[in-house]
């Protein structure tokens, strides 16, 4: 989860005030001073903390929040109002010429992930706003980056113009251009050599590039673990090229998260992009309220469910959601529903987009074999089998051969099938209940995820069971 230690020190010092009926000034201060620490610890620029906990101390102690019958939460929708501020208020859009291909150009340090960056970058706008990307292998100078970019491209079904090595990088990108518009490509993505920015002949070529490219977006790729460093960086390029927007990468690692909390005010260039793993796909837009959601353990659903949008075909989701509603949900549509989880990512990012869950399963180690287990539990029944799981619940017999089949234990097989009996027992008879019969269950958390923590030496350990 992006800025995890953050998260869990900012909750720590929101969850002292939100239960109490009354504030004072001394109790703002105090969780002030918590946050203040934590913000400089995740190496927040001193600068933005100063802003950000005067700002949050100056709403906090207005009189219509202090006098409110819940001051407490009032509280924490100020500090995620001035998080979402700091980070930008809304997401800010790419930008498409209306004529001929649009240019983006991907610039940024050594080793900052720019190259993966570009495929990831044609492959969500190819998705997302359905255009037909070309990308431009212009870094010459990196021992096998063009063949990095064109195995790339090959693996997202992408076209690359490459012309090796010993071609000038202006005459590749003219060319890639030129090419592009010949064979009517709505969107040019130019990987640029990562470099210093210390280093002014390379610097100097980059505005050479931008010069002949007119690039309609220049994006900084950065890495997120830089902290503070990475102002510095953003400041020397923007000044350079003009960026247009930054792509923030690795966010997935142990970050601090402080360039994220401190970019767009500083610099005043918007995140637009953040990576948050290594596959391909991992490539989300970035939305300051979201995250600031993330950071408070509000959760992130809206992006959940784009996520499922993305994944899942609508009309083969109503089917079996309408069988679930009537108690006939099968095998079959169980292992539907694992296959959309594996696409749309690891569980533990899943459940970590849930708000409330993300602490929960902080020290967790979600194994996500356990889903090819189960799939290949069920993959040993029948079809009569699948279609009628009472048939396993009565049958050991049944279940042995299952567990010989898939190569599981039989507990394992055991567990599965008690599970699945339990869940359809719930679904037969929530769909029997009205509405207000419906809600005390949610509030008593029957319909919580059973997240099962094992205690245990050192790093805490658990599963998710279904």
């Amino acid at each position: 989860m992006p800025f995890e230690s953050l998260s869990e020190r900012i909750q720590m010092s929101l969850r002292r005030i939100t239960g109490r009926g009354k504030l004072n000034e001394n109790d703002i201060e105090e969780m002030m001073k918590e946050v203040r620490l934590s913000l400089l610890e995740a190496d927040v620029n001193y600068k933005v903390v100063k802003k950000f906990t005067n700002d949050v101390k100056e709403k906090a102690l207005g009189e219509k929040i202090m006098k409110s019958l819940t001051p407490g939460e009032q509280v924490v929708k100020v500090v995620h109002e001035e998080l979402k501020a700091l980070m930008g208020e809304e997401a800010v859009p790419v930008k498409y010429r209306a004529h001929g291909p649009s240019v983006f150009m991907l610039v940024g340090l050594q080793g900052a992930g720019k190259t993966t960056h570009c495929g990831k970058l044609a492959s969500y706008l190819r998705n997302k706003d359905n255009r037909k990307p070309l990308l431009i292998a212009a870094d010459i100078y990196r021992p096998a980056a063009i063949n990095q970019l064109v195995t790339i491209g090959k693996q997202l079904g992408i076209d690359v113009f490459e012309k090796g090595t010993t071609t000038k990088v202006v005459d590749i990108v003219t060319s890639g251009i030129e090419f592009a518009k010949a064979k009517g490509y709505d969107l040019v993505i130019i990987d640029t050599a990562g470099r210093l920015h210390i280093d002014d002949y390379l610097m100097s070529e980059l505005e050479e590039i931008s010069k002949i490219a007119h690039p309609d977006e220049v994006l900084l790729t950065i890495d997120a673990m830089m902290g503070q460093d990475a102002i510095n960086v953003i400041t020397i390029f923007n000044e350079r090229l003009s960026l247009t927007g930054c792509i923030l990468t690795k966010l997935d690692g142990d970050t601090r998260g402080g360039a994220a909390l401190s970019i767009r005010y500083l610099t005043n260039v918007p995140i637009k992009f953040i990576g948050l793993g290594e596959k391909l796909d991992q490539l989300e837009v970035f939305h300051p309220d979201r995250m600031a959601g993330r950071i408070l353990g509000m959760g992130d659903v809206v992006s959940l469910i784009e996520k499922a949008t993305d994944t899942v075909n609508e009309e083969e989701a109503m089917k079996i959601a309408e069988r679930m509603q009537k108690g006939v949900f099968d095998y079959n549509d169980f292992v539907k529903q694992i296959k959309w989880i594996k696409r749309i990512g690891s569980l533990k990012g899943i459940l970590g987009l849930l708000p409330g869950i993300g602490k929960q399963i902080k020290n967790m180690e979600i194994d996500d074999k356990q889903l090819l287990y189960i799939e290949a539990i069920v993959s040993s029944m029948t079809i009569e089998e699948r279609q009628h799981p009472e048939l396993l619940a009565r049958s050991s017999t049944r279940r042995e051969r299952v567990a010989k089949g898939s190569g599981r234990p039989y507990p394992e097989v055991n567990a599965l099938t008690k599970r699945f009996e339990d869940m359809k027992r719930q679904m037969q008879m929530l769909s029997n209940m009205n509405s207000d019969q419906l809600a005390t269950h949610q509030q008593r958390g029957f319909l919580q995820p059973q997240i099962k923590q094992k205690k245990g030496k050192g790093k805490g350990r658990g599963n998710f069971r279904f």
